[in-house]
């Protein structure tokens, strides 16, 4: 299957002089976005609720099988890319009810995969497709670090959920910004020196695993990817 590249052109803007750092950055002729090789993206818009049915060590590493709950499975292909509580792993094999995929030594260590237990609710998104709506944000499904759920807090229908973030990543969370929460693109109300918070309306909590996730429990984070980028382009230009 052909795998789809996302790219951003952006026309330098004709302007003479100096240009500032961020202004340089949109003077770019093109602003290409690659991930790993060009592999899928996703969108942080959950498609379905599974759970973990099994899990077995083969030689250091885990192969899962997952049941894909409401997740739409029909026509799933071998080699696919499916996010698991916003962990990109690869479909090895699949029946008309669940998948597996192995996860290495190195992905067990840096995301929850590696302490789920069997039964656990996880939240589903298969890659999205060229002609997709992009309702979240990018998303490449490479987990950047472990965050913890410090409170909830009911706040008329919505909830407000409050989470702890590894300091290497507060400076690319920003107020009002997009984070990916164990799959789930969500928008940041604010920020603090422990991590940062957002609010969860009812439909957000009743259609991901956020349902069966509790105070203490362990999250996957992604930053938003154009952070990153932002972060390289805006050195490069102050190098030059």
């Amino acid at each position: 299957m052909p795998e789809p590249t996302v790219i951003v052109r952006m026309k330098e803007d004709g302007a003479t002089g100096p240009l500032r750092p961020c202004a340089r950055l949109f003077a770019l002729r093109r602003f290409s976005l690659t991930f790993r090789g060009e592999r899928y993206l996703f969108t942080g818009i959950i498609e379905g609720v599974g759970r973990l049915a099994a899990r077995e060590s083969i030689g250091g590493d885990v192969r899962f099988t997952f049941n894909v709950g409401n997740l739409p499975f029909d026509n799933v292909q071998m080699g696919e890319s499916i996010a698991i509580n916003g962990v990109c792993l690869t479909v090895i094999a699949f029946d008309a009810g669940s998948f597996q995929a192995d996860a290495s030594t190195e992905t067990l260590g840096l995301t929850t995969l590696g302490q789920l237990a069997e039964g656990a609710v996880i939240n589903l998104e298969r890659a999205m497709r060229p002609t997709d709506r992009l309702g979240g944000h990018l998303v490449s499904g490479h987990v950047d670090g472990l965050g913890q759920v410090l409170s909830i807090h009911e706040d008329a229908r919505a909830q407000r959920w409050r989470f702890a973030a590894p300091a290497a990543l507060r400076r690319y969370i920003a107020k009002k910004g997009s984070i990916c929460v164990d799959g789930v693109s969500l928008t940041v109300n604010e920020v603090d020196g422990e991590g940062f918070e957002v609010a969860l309306i009812p439909h957000t909590v009743a259609n991901t695993a956020f349902s069966a996730t509790g105070v203490g429990s362990a999250i996957n984070l992604e930053i938003d990817l154009v952070a990153r980028y932002v972060e390289r382009l805006l050195g490069e230009g102050a190098r030059a």
